[in-house]
């Protein structure tokens, strides 16, 4: 399931990765706290997620929960930034991300491992 989310979204969407159902409240804390946001910007960055249906929420207290988990959030990026950066091909992004990096024996062991389950 693919869903563009933006910047503003995914703090939102971190808060309930990492802490699992939150009430809007509690959100509304965190967010001031972390990025200085006003509890009415907050809510109307709930409101966007709900809207997305990335996030449900459920009563009492405005509980709200991830629909969406991280991992189709970053293979739909990836997906997006594959086909609007390298033509569609990913061996272009591996390519573009190795030829600027130098990788470590591990990186490199998890990345054959990676070929090896594609295969």
């Amino acid at each position: 399931m693919g869903m563009k989310l933006f910047d503003s979204e995914l703090h939102i969407m971190e808060i309930l990765w990492n802490d699992g159902d939150t009430t809007a409240k509690k959100i509304a804390e965190l967010t001031k706290e972390r990025i200085g946001w006003s509890k009415t910007t907050t809510y109307t960055v709930i409101k966007k997620c709900l809207a997305k249906g990335a996030i449900e929420r459920q009563e009492p207290n405005f509980v709200c929960r991830a629909l969406v988990t991280r991992e189709q959030v970053q293979e739909h990026e990836t997906t997006e930034l594959i086909n609007k950066l390298y033509d569609g091909a990913p061996d272009r992004l591996i390519a573009s991300l190795l030829g600027q990096k130098r990788l470590t024996t591990e990186e490199i062991s998890r990345l054959k491992q990676l070929i090896e389950r594609l295969k």
